[in-house]
């Protein structure tokens, strides 16, 4: 999930033959009657993630600071939180949203209860919260990086996740089956080393963790925790950094090879439908998993059929000097 500059895309249009929502590991209907919260569902991972849950059949609230009337400090227009909803109900799902922000405690409790006050019950959150991409220098030091920046990115990355989770938990545990997502970059291998910036490598290390530590205060309820990492993610923003479209994605891996191993957002969307639909998802209790290690085990593909492994690739060759092609890992 590499980060590039905040820029302002138009929305971009998937390719005419992406078989999206309609195939994958989960058929339709197979989560109908399941709720399911996706905090931070404005674009990227959380938009698509939302609408995979509903094209599997569960209601599913979607959350994010960025509406039709307002936008949050990312400052981007051209997705809002109804778009999200929108999508969910077009898939097969009933989307609702709700403009939260998920750093104050009482907006957040509001989510909870009116999940609760509607339909009883939450079988799966995701806390795909984050938005810090514009704070991000890399290349600084902790004593060079603007400290407001650092925290706020800790904020945003962290005590979101933390907050979200201690208002939520408690409707989630009165049904055994549920299911915590915690949405990162970079798996607890791939994040032994440094994550580029002090703030920023403790940010995304800290979903690792909350998995761990979910799974652990979950036990006896019948539910589980997991984190979750996309590989490159070719979200909105990463594909107009580049220039480029989903559709017209390979022009930029041209220039850039790693990008020959981008996934869209919809690989790891599949990801999480799958953990959700499967009724052995105990065995992956508290562990820290990739897109591509879960399309191998659950047998999904990206929306162009293969399946790529980026952080297979970063390991191999962007740190370990393997003279490969990023086509070996599709």
């Amino acid at each position: 999930m590499r980060t590039q500059p905040e820029t302002h895309p138009e929305p971009q249009q998937q390719p005419a033959d992406d078989p999206w929502p309609g195939t994958g590991p989960v058929p339709p209907g197979t989560l109908r009657g399941k709720v399911a919260l996706v905090a931070g569902a404005t674009r990227g991972a959380g938009r698509a993630i939302a609408e995979q849950l509903g094209a599997a059949g569960a209601t599913v609230y979607v959350t994010g600071r960025t509406s039709r009337t307002r936008a949050s400090e990312v400052g981007r227009t051209t997705e809002t939180i109804e778009q999200t909803a929108e999508l969910v109900t077009a898939a097969g799902g009933e989307g609702i949203a709700v403009v939260a922000d998920h750093l104050d405690r009482a907006q957040v409790a509001g989510v909870v209860e009116r999940i609760d006050a509607g339909h009883g019950r939450l079988d799966v959150l995701v806390n795909d919260l984050w938005g810090g991409e514009h704070l991000v220098v890399f290349g600084k030091r902790i004593w060079e990086t603007d400290l407001d920046q650092g925290l706020r990115m800790l904020e945003l990355g962290v005590k979101s996740h933390i907050i979200t989770s201690w208002h939520a938990l408690p409707l989630l545990v009165r049904n055994p089956g549920g299911l915590v997502v915690e949405i990162t970059d970079g798996t607890a291998e791939t994040n032994e080393r440094f994550r580029e910036n002090f703030f920023y490598d403790l940010a995304k290390n800290g979903p690792i963790r909350m998995a761990r530590t979910l799974a652990h205060d979950l036990g006896g309820t019948g539910c589980h925790a997991v984190s979750v990492t996309p590989g490159w993610l070719r979200s909105e923003q990463m594909l107009e950094a580049f220039g480029v479209t989903e559709a017209t994605w390979r022009d930029a891996a041209a220039k850039v090879p790693g990008f020959g191993v981008s996934e869209s957002p919809r690989y790891v969307a599949r990801a999480v439908a799958a953990l959700a639909a499967d009724p052995d998802v105990a065995r992956w209790n508290g562990q820290s998993l990739a897109s591509g290690q879960l399309a191998r085990a659950y047998g999904f593909t990206d929306t162009d059929g293969s399946r790529p492994d980026a952080w297979g690739y970063i390991q191999d060759v962007e740190i370990g000097g393997a003279d490969r092609s990023p086509d070996d890992y599709r």
